[in-house]
């Protein structure tokens, strides 16, 4: 399970000083298994950095609210204070650069807070996309085409599915540099969200 917003490309400093995060510990996890604080680390992702109140701005919460939530992620080790700004304000940036979880041989705590924030991750993706699709119809042609699903089935050792995730994430590599490097944007382009899926045929029921 992964949340990344940007590539570990060791070529670009940003990536090289903010490798995506291997979280182990179920208090982070449990930390980070809300909605709200989610939707500000996607913010920071694509827009840090961000005070309070530019963050309430984007992900629809009360600067009040976003700014408790942010202490909290900084509590946890997510974000981190942008330097001084003037007055009150209080700018915040990604400690990490998107985070994975790890609750492979975990113990029963780990495995309940993965569980959690797992549930918390998918629900976000899944309702994201059901509300893309039924936008869908208002789209350009073009973008009409690009907005689509697809499923696929594919029988896999253990060992080879790691591989064929580990080549689709080469893939999609190509073009996640662009997420924090506007300089890199051709004319025309938004940003598109893919979210891939990989589960034994048999645990769906």
């Amino acid at each position: 399970m992964s949340f990344e917003e940007a590539p570990a490309d060791p070529d670009r400093p940003s990536a090289a000083d903010r490798p995506p995060r291997r979280l182990t510990d179920p208090r982070a996890m449990r930390a980070m298994a809300h909605p709200t604080r989610l939707a500000l680390l996607e913010a920071l992702g694509r827009h840090e950095p961000l005070t309070a109140t530019e963050a309430a701005e984007l992900v629809g919460e009360s600067p009040t609210n976003c700014a408790f939530h942010l202490r909290t992620l900084a509590k946890y080790d997510f974000v981190e204070e942008a330097g001084d700004a003037p007055g009150r304000r209080r700018p915040w940036r990604l400690k990490h650069l998107g985070f994975r979880v790890d609750d492979l041989g975990g113990d029963a705590e780990t495995n309940r807070a993965a569980e959690a924030l797992g549930q918390v991750l998918w629900e976000t993706w899944l309702g994201r996309a059901a509300a893309a699709s039924s936008r869908r119809p208002q789209f350009p042609e073009h973008w009409r085409r690009v907005t689509s699903g697809s499923q696929n089935l594919a029988h896999v050792t253990p060992e080879e599915g790691e591989q064929l995730i580990a080549d689709l994430c080469e893939v999609l590599d190509r073009y996640r540099g662009r997420l924090s490097d506007p300089e890199r944007r051709p004319a025309g382009s938004l940003p598109v969200e893919l979210v891939l899926f990989s589960y034994p045929v048999e645990a769906a029921g």
